[in-house]
């Protein structure tokens, strides 16, 4: 698949989730105000954050699908974790606004008791959820997007915040008073949870950081490919959703420039079908004595 095939269905999963979540947020938000339930509301303003978050990853999806240019040489795939970064940062800071209110209102006597509509409003949503996130999760792995991932892992996180919403209102109708409260700012240090959990992330990727047991990996291959004799060094980096490579490897000192530049098309081919390396920068270098 080619990869603006990938990242237009990558938009798709994208929209999906924006579509979802504002229609759940408004009906959490209407239902919780009439409802008096403050763990649906913040529930509710939970999902107003992940439509602004999706957003940031379409806009970053969007960027990332424009070509090379004279002062973006490698493209413009990195894009897609500025946008994670931007959207854990909205999402950081409504947590907090969310926890805040939920501990005024832990020291607040006139709390009102919930509707059972609350709470199947939020039992209804969690399932909802939960469809969304198999399909975004199982799209993520097959573009290989590390924002459409991020987007599967927060709608994973706000089926569980659903339900342990539709948990809390159900306590409240059982006596256990404030676990509507409590389940509100639980909400709040989840949404930070996960919004860290993106920043840290794409701060990995943006920073150069890469998997060490995939860059074994990436070296076992090099090394199996006739005419290799030695590695001198090997390198890997994210740049989006492509896996970026440059490997020094060491040949016989015998050889002429077509054998090694075809030794160097060996290394490229089984790394693109390997492990869809479709980018990898190979030098060449003689092996001498003491190598």
């Amino acid at each position: 698949m080619e990869r603006n095939d990938q990242l237009k269905l990558g938009e798709k999963g994208a929209w999906l989730s924006i579509v979802v979540y504002i229609i759940l947020a408004s009906i959490k938000l209407l239902i919780a105000k009439f409802g008096h339930s403050e763990g649906l509301w913040a529930d509710g303003l939970n999902n107003f954050t992940d439509v602004i978050a999706s957003a940031a990853v379409v806009i970053g999806l969007r960027i990332s699908r424009k070509p090379a240019d004279h002062n973006h040489l490698y493209g413009h795939s990195r894009a897609e974790s500025v946008a994670s970064l931007v959207a854990a940062f909205i999402m950081i800071s409504v947590g907090i606004q969310v926890i805040i209110e939920g501990i005024q209102n832990f020291f607040t006597d006139d709390l009102e008791n919930p509707d059972w509509l609350t709470a199947w409003t939020a039992l209804g949503s969690a399932l909802v959820m939960f469809f969304v996130y198999r399909y975004n999760l199982m799209l993520g792995e097959k573009i290989n997007s590390s924002s459409i991932k991020a987007i599967a892992y927060d709608n994973r996180s706000d089926a569980l915040v659903s339900l342990g919403a539709f948990i809390g209102i159900a306590g409240t109708k059982f006596g256990i008073a404030l676990l509507d409260v409590l389940t509100a700012i639980a909400v709040g240090v989840l949404i930070c949870k996960t919004a860290g959990e993106i920043f840290s992330d794409a701060s990995y990727s943006l920073t150069d950081g890469f998997n060490e047991e995939m860059l074994e990996q990436i070296e076992a291959t090099i090394r199996k490919t006739p005419g290799v004799e030695s590695i001198k060094e090997v390198k890997a980096r994210m740049h989006g959703n492509q896996v970026l490579v440059e490997a020094t490897v060491l040949v016989k000192p015998s050889l002429n420039v077509v054998e090694s530049h075809n030794i160097t098309e060996n290394i490229e081919k089984n790394l693109l079908q390997i492990h869809m390396i479709e980018s990898a920068t190979i030098h060449i270098e003689p092996l001498l004595n003491g190598d």
